[in-house]
């Protein structure tokens, strides 16, 4: 054994960490989201076609939602495990998940299947809660709780049952389905509003103390 380092010796250097290079914005994950928002006026015609009662057309806007579903599972997982996130992502797929979701409630409602004030308890929700996150993101970042991906699943399940033309009791079904959904989507909205409050002063607290 000789005291000489290796590299004096001629060894072999231990090569320089890898620089992470900034994701492209032509990724996966971002073509995932920009189909789920060219979904969205395609499922509008599918869903309001031939006067928005016909159980094919509303079969067809039915496989539409559910795609838009599924790529909203796969986008973030892939973004995150991959190193995808890029700035557009981080804004084009909130307004990509409300924007499907609010298409189907408001035509579902148009249509008078379901009530007026369900679309607009969710819809305020949704579109309030990201407009918070933005708000603290400054501060910090509010993550997806169990409650949230709950919610989620609760409201995709119940307007996926909405859209098809269900009868008997699973049309009877669909109804307190969507009542959790709802349920779920007033409590975590409120528990990210209680998130978004001590973000904010544990922001203050810290800018105040160094001043």
């Amino acid at each position: 054994m000789t005291d000489v380092p290796a590299s004096a010796a001629g060894g072999h250097r231990r090569p320089a960490a890898a620089t992470v290079r900034p994701a492209r914005l032509w990724n996966i994950a971002n073509i995932l989201t920009m189909v789920r928002l060219l979904l969205v006026p395609g499922f509008v015609l599918l869903m309001l076609h031939n006067g928005g009662y016909d159980p094919a057309w509303r079969s067809f806007a039915w496989a539409a939602f559910a795609i838009a579903m599924i790529t909203d599972l796969f986008d973030g997982h892939l973004a995150r495990r991959y190193n995808l996130v890029t700035d557009f992502g981080k804004i084009a797929d909130p307004i990509a998940d409300k924007a499907i979701m609010g298409a189907a409630l408001i035509c579902l409602s148009a249509l008078s299947d379901l009530p007026w004030w369900v679309t607009g308890v969710i819809l305020f929700r949704e579109i309030g809660i990201t407009l918070m996150r933005f708000w603290v993101i400054r501060i910090g970042v509010i993550p997806a709780s169990r409650g949230g991906k709950m919610k989620t699943l609760a409201q995709g399940t119940a307007v996926g049952m909405y859209i098809l033309a269900l009868t008997g009791p699973l049309a009877s079904l669909r109804f307190w389905v969507m009542a959790v959904a709802v349920v779920l989507t007033v409590v975590t909205g409120l528990d990210y509003v209680r998130q978004a409050i001590v973000l904010r002063r544990a922001g203050r607290t810290t800018e105040e103390a160094t001043q």
